[in-house]
């Protein structure tokens, strides 16, 4: 385990174990802060079990809202477990090492006794060797295990979607948590079954989400929850059990500044760029695909996939037996400012998932005036707005629907342009990594405050 800093107050660096009456006290002095002209600036340890840094929503969510949370005036440390964030130089890392089973070359690889550094590892290679995926459960005890030591270092946890028994541990010995749930993974494996092809793949998928049953749990014991849109609360409320009243939305944001239209680039005809983090079922690429073979029939289309093209995913079969393998390409591991060329390229962006918690490619497309095809699933309506005015939508789950809505699309210029600069508009006028990050402050302070009145201890 590798610290890259660590903070100091004063000249002293304070190395305390946990203690009531100081984070009571402390507690008491941001509350009256908060209360007169000046807040105190907050001390925030963010957690992310993952922080895949240039495709998946995790590492995206981490990276900017630190950023933003600094600019405000605040420390923010972060802990995370491979692959690991990229963050802004002024926010430190702390590497939480895990055995790394699922990464490239030979990703699901079983690693060997050796490897082991301690009891964490052998929790996380244990249950990998149930069949379900560890790095929740492991991540979240290999944090509890390190900020046991540091409760005066910090003044609250923010856990970005890990609901591991570590976590629910963090709490029941006082820590104030804040809990990010995006949306319900339950919703992912609930579509990942109803898509399995064979019984067999069927067994896999259920022992894989089996964590999810861990994460309904410590959800419904944590004190307050933070989601990113009001579909994603109610799909929380039913699918975790927790009460409607702990569950505050705030939006995710995208920086206006940098995801723009780039002067000078051509849309190129028939180009079409969608964003692909994983191979899973909810993102509806399979459909995509499909849309893409049909009106291939009868025009010139491209396809950019922002994700990393894997020889044995369903995507790279779906495109071998569809033959566009000669007109869909990948790319992945390039910077924003390569993204937002791409999007520039493009004369549509494509959201094609059977559902969404939020959808950040969604609005980055947007703000970059690519005119958007999404569908109508979780939240999209209510990120993208309107049909015809700042988007194109469709149902999920249909081919047919998806490659008619394209079609439809291309063939009018000037509504396509139209939706473009709306689009931009509404993302400018509606999110911010700046507002997500005062948002969230306002979280932060309202956990605190519970927590003081709570004495520190279990709900």
């Amino acid at each position: 385990m590798r610290r890259k800093s660590r903070p100091r107050w004063g000249s002293v660096e304070i190395r305390a174990s946990f203690d009531v009456p100081f984070a009571q006290l402390r507690a008491l002095s941001l509350m009256s802060a908060s209360a007169g002209s000046a807040e105190l600036p907050l001390r925030i340890a963010l957690l992310t079990y993952r922080g895949k840094p240039h495709v998946g929503g995790q590492g995206v969510y981490i990276r900017h809202l630190s950023k933003a949370l600094v600019d405000l005036g605040h420390h923010v440390e972060v802990l995370g477990g491979q692959p690991y964030p990229i963050l802004d130089p002024r926010v430190p890392l702390v590497e939480l090492p895990s055995l790394d089973i699922w990464a490239d070359p030979h990703p699901m690889r079983k690693p060997r006794l050796w490897e082991w550094k301690d009891w964490t590892d052998a929790v996380e290679h244990a249950s990998f060797n149930t069949g379900t995926f560890s790095e929740p459960l492991a991540f979240s005890l290999r944090a509890w295990r390190h900020l046991r030591t540091r409760r005066h270092e910090f003044d609250l946890i923010q856990d970005n979607q890990t609901l591991g028994w570590g976590i629910l541990k963090l709490h029941q010995e006082g820590w104030p948590i804040l809990e990010t749930i995006h949306h319900p993974i339950t919703i992912d494996r609930k579509l990942e079954l109803e898509h399995a092809r064979t019984p067999w793949e069927r067994f896999g998928k259920r022992r894989w989400y089996a964590f999810t049953k861990m994460q309904t749990q410590v959800a419904q014991r944590l004190p307050r929850i933070m989601s990113v849109s009001e579909s994603s609360k109610s799909d929380i409320a039913a699918d975790h059990g927790v009460p409607a009243d702990r569950i505050h939305v705030v939006p995710v944001g995208v920086d206006p500044e940098l995801f723009l239209p780039v002067p000078g680039v051509e849309r190129r005809p028939g180009h079409l760029v969608t964003t692909a983090s994983a191979d899973v079922a909810m993102k509806g690429l399979k459909f995509l695909l499909e849309a893409v073979a049909k009106l291939r029939t009868e025009r010139h289309m491209e396809l950019t996939i922002i994700g990393k093209r894997r020889p044995d995913s369903h995507a790279s079969h779906t495109m071998t037996s569809l033959g566009l393998d000669d007109c869909v390409n990948f790319v992945s591991g390039v910077p924003d400012e390569r993204i937002v060329e791409l999007y520039s390229e493009a004369e549509l962006a494509v959201v094609p998932s059977l559902y969404e918690g939020f959808s950040l490619p969604a609005i980055e497309a947007m703000s970059c005036g690519a005119p958007l095809v999404a569908t109508t699933g979780g939240a999209l309506p209510e990120v993208a707005g309107v049909d015809g005015e700042t988007c194109f939508l469709t149902e999920p789950g249909d081919s047919e629907a998806l490659a008619a809505t394209i079609r439809a699309a291309l063939d009018n210029p000037e509504l396509r342009a139209k939706v473009g600069r709306q689009g931009r508009e509404r993302v400018i006028s509606q999110w911010s990594w700046r507002h997500t990050a005062v948002r969230t402050v306002e979280q932060y302070r309202e956990v605190i405050a519970e927590n003081a009145l709570r004495g520190g201890g279990v709900v």
